[in-house]
């Protein structure tokens, strides 16, 4: 097959987990290219399959990257499918996993233009610490945390700042991923292929490489898988069946897994730690969804 692995004009040095993949696909016979989403020269109807893979630059301009997301998908195999991603780019799709049983972090909507004192609602379903995040964002874009009692002002700032411009959820903050991390479980095809723990360094709480965190494998519990099988259940139950998934929770403060997000469009699938054939398990999922 001819395949793009979809990037962004700008893609972090450190970034090279991907060589894997593109080791699997290259072993497998099949060709490989990495334009990005927003070159308008790229014909996107040579390719067999247009695999998403580091567009990190779409939530700025999450609209449009949805646009073009569905007319791709017109000319050729786009993975995941462009409804998927227009689903999965607003974080409102917790709501309907909610609704679908799955255990999903407590959450206070906030939509744009509302007028909300965000330290009153906290305190009003005494949260003593919360935690705040836009609607559309990546890597910890427009995060905050803030102690309810004593950081007022600076919540009301943040939301001041981003309100204008996104929905915002409004969380309590789960102290756990400090010490514990967050967990994720890879998934390709529906079938579960690898786990790992993402730890910030000592205080902060973003999980991401690129603000130091470290990621190493990680085994499950029980009560865990059984949250990854809710969320994969749900997705199927909407309508959804993705080539490849990273469902990632949070313990709460009972030590119970709850969903944190679910992602679809652009996930790190940490292939260095899924073991020797990680990578090529989803190339072969990819060649069967293909035909």
């Amino acid at each position: 097959m001819r395949v793009a692995l979809v990037t962004a004009r700008t893609v972090p040095d450190w970034e090279v987990d991907d060589g894997l993949l593109h080791n699997a696909l290259l072993r497998r016979g099949h060709t490989l290219q990495m334009p990005c989403w927003d070159d308008d020269r790229v014909d996107w109807s040579g390719f067999d399959a247009v695999l998403i893979r580091t567009p990190w630059d779409y939530t700025a301009r999450w609209q449009t990257f949805v646009a073009w997301a569905s007319r791709v998908g017109a000319v050729t195999r786009l993975l995941n499918p462009a409804p998927m991603l227009a689903w999965n780019a607003h974080k409102s799709y917790l709501r309907d996993l909610e609704s679908h049983g799955v255990p999903v972090v407590p959450t206070i909507w906030l939509d744009r233009g509302d007028d909300v004192d965000v330290r009153a609602l906290c305190a009003d379903v005494g949260w003593s610490r919360a935690f705040i995040k836009p609607a559309v964002g990546l890597s910890a874009e427009g995060t905050l945390r803030f102690d309810v009692g004593t950081a007022g002002e600076a919540a009301a700032q943040h939301v001041g700042a981003w309100l204008p411009r996104s929905e915002l959820l409004v969380q309590p903050y789960l102290s756990s991923v400090e010490v514990v991390g967050e967990r994720s479980m890879i998934v390709f095809a529906g079938e579960p292929s690898h786990a790992v723990v993402k730890v910030p360094v000592p205080g902060d709480y973003r999980v991401q490489d690129d603000f130091g965190a470290s990621d190493h494998p990680y085994e499950p519990t029980v009560d865990e898988l059984h949250l990854v099988d809710a969320a994969m259940a749900a997705l199927r139950a909407l309508g959804h069946d993705p080539l490849y998934a990273r469902v990632d929770w949070l313990l709460d403060d009972a030590g119970r897994p709850c969903l944190n997000e679910l992602e679809l469009i652009e996930p790190s699938l940490f292939f260095r730690h899924g073991g020797r054939h990680a990578a090529q398990r989803l190339v072969v999922a990819l060649e069967a969804t293909c035909g």
